[in-house]
């Protein structure tokens, strides 16, 4: 596959052939406002510092409606075959973490700690195929398939099933809809409404939520007049876990930033990175295996400044010839945490890609 492909409940957005690549989204952005790109679409990395995978395409259809693939055939057999890093090495990252959040006079008060498995299959994997399935498993989600050719991965594509929206932007209006604060999904119906419950009454996963909500309103508030955030989050349900989430609107101050720009203000928020943002990001780089494009974001912008992203997360990375996949999960770290649930939380955020491919993720043991 060499493209773009963001499948919305409502829209589906494909991005085909190549007119110029860019690496620095800032220059992508700035082709944008100079009117030399009339599109861009892609994918931007975990650190803002790395290469970026956007291209002006050769063409971008922007359809309404549901994405609805043909008959998908079927999946070669895929398995786990090593975690990096092993289940209880993540156990003592957090706990490390927990120790250090909770030192006098800290400065860090939350930092996103992350994991991730690698799959083989027994046969290529196909991009659009994986995609296909995202979208059966979890329709209400934001599906991508990403070409990361031009950050230098040649071969490589992103994909997933963010159930996160980072910005939307028609006009000068705009949306986004925040996730942070998390417990998996449970079989049984009873303990999974009871686990909702636990959710919704839970201080530690409210004061995570509440780092993003505030920080996004504090970097839109230049930007933005009649800014409408509510007062508290919303319960919001996904195929495996249960999620905190807070729908924001607000409209542009002139002149109006555009998608792009937007999301590089925005990027990387709280939920995937920590606060404060800058130390977040320089602890997990110095502490973590590279992320790549995972906590990215994914989308598209026009040259009038409409546009969509959203965030990289539930995802993988598929190699070139389709038989590795490295799939990624994290989950927010602030002073009461507990390694053993943070752990769950990973496994259970697993399962929403790797559960499309028909891959077991044992739980405690991912």
């Amino acid at each position: 596959m060499t493209g773009f492909l963001l499948a919305r409940p409502d829209s589906v957005v494909r991005g085909t052939g190549v007119r110029a690549v860019h690496r620095d989204p800032w220059q992508a952005a700035a082709a944008l406002r100079d009117g030399s790109a009339r599109a861009i679409a892609g994918a931007l990395p975990f650190d803002p510092r790395e290469a970026a995978a956007l291209v002006e395409p050769d063409e971008l259809i922007d359809a309404v409606g549901s994405w609805r693939p043909a008959a998908l055939p079927e999946l070669p057999a895929v398995r786990i075959v090593d975690r990096t890093p092993e289940p209880a090495e993540h156990r003592a990252r957090v706990a490390r973490l927990v120790a250090l959040l909770n030192e006098p006079g800290a400065r860090l008060r939350k930092v996103v700690a992350a994991r991730s498995v690698r799959v083989a299959a027994d046969a290529a994997l196909d991009p659009e195929v994986i995609a296909g399935y995202l979208l059966i498993r979890h329709p209400r989600a934001n599906v991508f398939a990403v070409d990361l050719t031009p950050a230098g991965r040649p071969g490589a594509t992103l994909l997933g099933a963010s159930p996160e929206l980072l910005i939307h932007r028609r006009g000068t209006a705009v949306e986004l809809y925040p996730l942070a604060g998390t417990l998996p999904r449970l079989a049984d119906p009873v303990a999974d409404t009871a686990q909702a419950d636990l959710l919704v009454a839970s201080a530690k996963n409210h004061a995570e939520h509440a780092f993003v909500v505030d920080w996004i309103a504090e970097r839109l508030a230049p930007v933005c007049t009649g800014l409408s955030v509510p007062e508290r989050p919303r319960l919001v349900a996904t195929h495996d876990v249960w999620h905190l989430g807070t729908p924001i609107h607000g409209v542009l101050r002139e002149p109006a930033p555009s998608a792009l720009e937007l999301a590089l203000l925005l990027h990387p928020t709280p939920a995937v990175c920590g606060t404060p943002t800058a130390d977040a990001l320089e602890y997990i780089t110095g502490h973590e295996e590279d992320r790549g494009f995972y906590g990215g974001a994914v989308g598209w912008c026009t040259a009038d400044g409409d546009g969509t992203w959203v965030v990289a997360i539930r995802s993988a990375e598929l190699a070139a010839g389709g038989r590795e996949l490295r799939a990624y999960a994290g989950g927010g770290i602030v002073a009461a945490s507990d390694p053993g649930a943070e752990l769950a939380e990973t496994t259970a955020k697993l399962r929403t890609l790797l559960g499309a491919l028909d891959c077991p993720v044992p739980s405690g043991e991912a």
